[in-house]
């Protein structure tokens, strides 16, 4: 059966896209989480080169409508670093934790998207590597691209390019995950010791369905600017809820859950490599495809998570919102960790304690077994959920 996601133009699995590059070359490390290159820039067989390009994708078109609705221009800060993150914490999934060159690009509509926006953006973007140079993370900005295309972007979308140089033997290929490694996984919400305020978890993936799901038609009336007219009538904007409505215990307001910028692990994954790099079999980012992200890059297992952590308010409102499967949340959002490191049960519990210094909530979910073909089982609320 169709999803909603895929009802609304999204796929959760990118599947046009995996087969749009299935002849490329995946690089030095064809299971690493990003592709590794031969060292270009220095010609030396000890390194190997990253570079990364992702956004803060429909998350802009949230950003807008809260913008619009209570003037509120600090949103945009929030929104570039989702832009950044997306493309940070993939790196960090091979092992690089330091040392970025960023070039930004902003497509806007310049109707909509006034200079107040950008200066917002860009000057969020600072602000927020100063906050990672402070736990020793070297990043720069290099300039980038901000470009007045209304007649193809309705109102804006913000993305961003990373560079870094790393030794080979520092590259975290997955090759390492395997029968009997543990799985670590790290906590998407809360207040990290390097947030300002408390964060929601929803990071940058299954906004769109989000959005829908949740929004009240008010939106679908008021800001036809922020949706595509394909999608189906019953699937805009068709929950109950306005961007200031609160929802049960969340400490944020509806709009500000949804916006809450995604969480990057770099200071934390900074002390877990200087700590017990060489012991990590594997790292995921749980992004596009979400809890069954790690299907992609193992062989002949069964990832078994079954000691989620709590599910935070932000997804259970979404759950709430509208009909939508168990099985379809926990391949589109996260559901409470969004990072997940593979190591020995030892390893594990070092990298608990440490992640749990900086205030971010980590524990053993599960365990990969040997099988005939790679599959993921979740067991959630007693129930269990099988991808293959």
């Amino acid at each position: 059966m169709e999803s909603n996601y895929s009802k609304r133009g999204v796929s959760a699995g990118k599947e046009d896209v995996h087969f749009a590059i299935r002849k490329l070359d995946k690089g030095l490390f064809p299971k690493a989480f990003c592709k590794v290159l031969p060292d270009f820039t220095g010609g030396d067989d000890a390194y190997c080169n990253l570079m990364h390009a992702d956004g803060a994708g429909t998350k802009s078109a949230l950003a807008y409508l809260y913008w619009k609705e209570t003037g509120d221009l600090s949103v945009w800060r929030d929104l570039v670093q989702d832009a950044l993150v997306m493309n940070l914490d993939d790196l960090l999934c091979v092992g690089a934790a330091d040392n970025f060159l960023v070039s930004n690009t902003i497509g806007r509509n310049k109707f909509l998207i006034p200079r107040e926006v950008l200066a917002e953006l860009l000057d969020g973007m600072e602000a927020f590597f100063a906050t990672l140079r402070n736990y020793g993370i070297s990043i720069h900005n290099t300039g980038g691209e901000t470009a007045d295309v209304g007649d193809v972007v309705k109102t804006l979308i913000v993305d961003s390019t990373l560079f870094c140089r790393l030794k080979r033997e520092d590259v975290i290929s997955n090759e390492k995950i395997q029968d009997g490694s543990v799985i670590v996984g790290l906590a998407s919400y809360g207040k990290a010791t390097y947030e300002q305020t408390y964060n929601s978890g929803i990071g940058s993936n299954g906004l769109t369905n989000a959005r829908h799901q949740v929004l009240s038609s008010y939106y679908r009336d008021n800001f036809p600017e922020t949706f595509d007219s394909h999608i189906p009538a019953d699937l805009t904007y068709c929950g109950n809820y306005r961007l200031t409505d609160s929802f049960e215990d969340a400490p944020l307001n509806v709009g500000k859950l949804l916006l809450s910028p995604t969480r990057t692990y770099l200071p934390v994954v900074k002390a877990i490599f200087e700590a017990c790099r060489e012991k990590i079999h594997g790292m995921i980012h749980c992004t596009g495809g979400a809890q069954t992200k790690v299907l992609k890059f193992v062989e002949g297992l069964h990832i078994i998570k079954d000691n989620l952590l709590p599910i935070p308010p932000v997804f259970r409102l979404i759950e709430s919102a509208a009909p939508i499967s168990r099985k379809e949340m926990y391949e589109t959002l996260n559901m409470g960790h969004r990072l997940e490191i593979y190591t020995d049960v030892e390893t594990a519990l070092q990298i608990i304690e440490i992640s749990e210094s900086f205030g971010i909530a980590a524990q053993i979910i599960g365990r990969c077994e040997q099988a005939e073909k790679n599959q993921v089982s979740l067991v959630a609320n007693g129930e269990t959920i099988l991808y293959s």
